[in-house]
């Protein structure tokens, strides 16, 4: 049994405690969480750090198997340039350089402080290392395809991932984004998901021409991915999260991705939908790629997380980077909000139910955010893992 405390606790879950006590179990089981103000402590058994104590992180979007990409693509290319840099890039690293660079990013998020990943794939490359249990996964196979033609074929290979994997309870099938999945496709992957009662991931509104192409039928996705080429597209003059996320019915919980371009109407419509959406951030994968972040503010009474996105559009895979980011952009959004969305959520999006916050009984990882201030985190706050 082990004691430890900090300037501050924060459980992920109810409001931080100043001078809080954690009695953990050699497996790092949570015993029992102490507040001086109403417990007895005997504090010369007690482990004391400076700074923040908190959950092991949850980072809700990454894309492992695009780990090979680490400072290979142009920053603020806007998502049309990012996708074709991909596309010209993606075939010129050995299966070998693919595989390290995986194996090096999880190691990476591990020494971050990130316990649980919800990762997506397009192929089965982060299986064998997702397999050995370094950290724990729930995988979103991605499908995507506008033409309609190829909408069989596509959904066919993502069940033959489906099939493959290693755990059936950890992995889903789930649309790429509101631009780049046909209607036919669509309804392959949502009768997928209702008879899987599947987890559901989305990248929602990454940049201004997602919504043009949805509302006029025009702008850089959409002559990009030759849409008028591929069918007869009509335009619905509403932005891109409505316009296509009505499309699916009885979805489980829903994770919206990146929502750069969100507003409120949107929010309001996403409500009204489904009263199990998400809203993830991946903040520093906004500036790589649009140079622009989200109006966080505008989700202060919604359920958020936090991811890294890959390290095709990022610089590090840390979630102490991303809420660095958010805290500078919006210094309104105080470090318990941040924590819980960072922790809590995204514990409770993937249902990891041992994950995400100091309850009896769970073992969520235990990080100590170091070189901090009173209740903020500073350009030189740093991760150091204690269980």
């Amino acid at each position: 049994m082990k004691k430890i405390s900090a300037n501050y606790i924060f459980p992920g879950n109810i409001p931080p405690i100043k001078n809080g006590v954690l009695i953990i179990d050699n497996n790092g089981t949570i015993i029992d969480l102490l507040n001086p103000q109403k417990d007895e402590i005997n504090w010369s058994e007690v482990e004391i750090h400076k700074g923040f104590i908190c959950p092991g992180f949850i980072n809700t979007h990454c894309h492992l198997e695009l780990s090979y990409l680490k400072n290979q693509i142009q920053e603020k290319t806007q998502l049309h340039g990012f996708i074709k840099e991909i596309i010209i890039k993606r075939n010129t690293f050995s299966e070998e350089d693919r595989n390290q660079a995986i194996i090096e990013a999880e190691l990476e998020m591990k020494k971050n402080g990130i316990v649980a990943v919800g990762d997506i794939s397009n192929g089965n490359s982060t299986f064998k290392q997702k397999e050995k249990g370094i950290l724990h996964y729930h995988t979103f196979l991605e499908v995507f395809g506008s033409d309609p033609k190829i909408a069989n074929d596509a959904f066919l290979q993502a069940e033959n991932l489906y099939k493959l994997y290693y755990n059936s309870t950890r992995v889903s099938i789930t649309p790429h984004a509101t631009y780049s999945v046909s209607d036919p496709l669509t309804l392959l992957i949502n009768d997928h998901c209702i008879t899987n009662k599947s987890l559901v991931s989305i990248h929602n509104q990454e940049t201004e021409s997602e919504n043009e192409f949805h509302k006029k039928g025009s702008g850089h996705l959409y002559n990009f991915l030759e849409i008028d080429k591929k069918t007869a597209f009509i335009a619905t003059g509403e932005n891109a999260l409505s316009s296509f996320l009505a499309k699916y019915k009885d979805l489980n919980h829903t994770l919206l991705v990146h929502n750069t371009f969100t507003d409120k109407d949107d929010i309001r419509w996403a409500n009204k939908y489904n009263s199990d959406i998400y809203w993830a951030f991946c903040p520093n994968a906004n500036l790589y790629i649009e140079n622009k972040l989200p109006n966080f503010e505008l989700f202060l009474n919604e359920k958020c997380t936090i991811g890294t996105d890959s390290y095709a559009s990022n610089w590090s895979l840390s979630i102490l980077d991303e809420l660095k980011t958010i805290s500078k952009s919006s210094p309104n959004i105080n470090l318990e909000t941040l924590i819980k969305w960072a922790t809590f959520n995204g514990a409770e999006f993937l249902k990891f139910s041992h994950l995400g916050s100091f309850e009896i009984g769970k073992t969520p990882g235990i990080n100590l955010i170091e070189n901090v201030n009173e209740m903020t985190l500073t350009e030189k706050s740093s991760i150091k893992v204690l269980a």
